[in-house]
């Protein structure tokens, strides 16, 4: 058993999962175009859920806070983003491709600067007098998501908001009989961007070198002169920001939201954080690759196992790994 784990480490070891999952899918689907359309559509599922997973990884995970309100930063990110795309109609319906791209990326930093605007009330308002209870974290994040979602139906109503998609990135890329959506490979290079972005700043910079050392010994930190409650406000805002962009994103590939939008994808979100590990962005992109593929392959071959199908894998993943596939740390 020992060799066994060995050469699996060794060959790339919890990184090799999404390709033994995507070899196990072709067996069964059995034709290739389609087993290629449904990867490239899970690659970019999970890329979108990334974004949402790992600003909740990085505000569990390294700050230790359990924060239910997570959804509604999701859901005010897409209802931002797709306010702004309504105002930049004529850029995002027009011919120029430049301005559809540019007009996109409007609306995604605007969702991002909003949410993370929205994180840093929440950090100082609600989060700051519980830091260290987690029972009462819990009842007040809960009672702040209640709140939020009431004020973004009194804002935006409860009827079904259409979101516009930029001219640019409609249609599909037809290769043979393989067919994968423009917006897809966008929210992937997306994705990869931020993730790239991420692990720089976390494992490169000295910001991130001090994040991880106040998440292991607080006290050490501050009595060497660093302010680590104003890096905690910045993990928090970058947190909440991510969490607005991915709704962004997720509105535009929706194409028409609701209120209720955050909460539905945070049961997707819990599962990816838990299967990565908690604080690991590595762990969240891996956990969101795996979710976005299984339920793409699951959908198709048996679409009543589909709701299921990620709860599954979590639990077999945690009777493998109680900790995660690559937690940054062990609570």
């Amino acid at each position: 058993m020992k060799d066994l784990n060995a050469t699996f480490e060794r060959f790339g070891g919890v990184m090799l999962l999404p390709v033994i999952l995507a070899i196990i899918a072709f067996v069964l689907i059995g034709r290739p175009a389609t087993w290629i359309t449904l990867t490239a559509a899970g690659l970019a599922m999970g890329m979108m859920i990334f974004l949402m997973a790992s600003g909740l990884s990085l505000i569990f995970g390294l700050m230790d806070v359990l924060n239910f309100s997570h959804s509604a930063f999701v859901t005010a990110g897409a209802f931002v983003g797709a306010t702004v795309l309504g105002w930049l109609t004529l850029w995002i319906a027009g011919s120029n491709p430049v301005l559809n791209i540019v007009g996109l990326l409007m609306a995604i930093a605007v969702a991002a600067v909003v949410g993370g605007l929205i994180g840093w009330f929440f950090e100082r308002v609600i989060i700051k007098p519980v830091y260290g209870d987690h029972l009462r974290q819990i009842l007040i994040t809960v009672g702040g998501l209640i709140v939020a979602e009431e004020l973004i139906l009194m804002i935006w109503g409860g009827a079904p908001l259409p979101v516009p998609r930029p001219e640019v990135l409609t249609g599909s890329f037809i290769i043979g009989e393989v067919s994968i959506e423009v917006y897809r490979v966008f929210a992937f290079g997306l994705g990869a961007l931020v993730y790239l972005g991420l692990y720089l700043v976390l494992d490169r910079t000295r910001v991130g070198l001090l994040i991880r050392a106040g998440v292991e010994n607080r006290e050490m930190v501050e009595a060497l002169g660093f302010r680590i409650d104003r890096l905690f406000i910045g993990v928090f805002m970058a947190g909440s920001a991510l969490a607005a962009m991915g709704g962004a994103m997720w509105a535009g590939y929706q194409g028409l939201i609701t209120a209720s939008l955050g909460a539905e994808m945070m049961i997707l979100v819990f599962i990816v954080v838990i299967i990565g590990g908690l604080g690991s962005i590595r762990g969240s992109l891996l956990g969101a690759v795996l979710v976005g593929l299984m339920a793409n392959y699951v959908g198709f071959l048996s679409p009543k196992v589909a709701l299921l199908s990620n709860m599954i894998l979590m639990m077999a993943i945690l009777l493998w790994r109680p900790w995660g596939l690559l937690p940054a740390v062990k609570r």
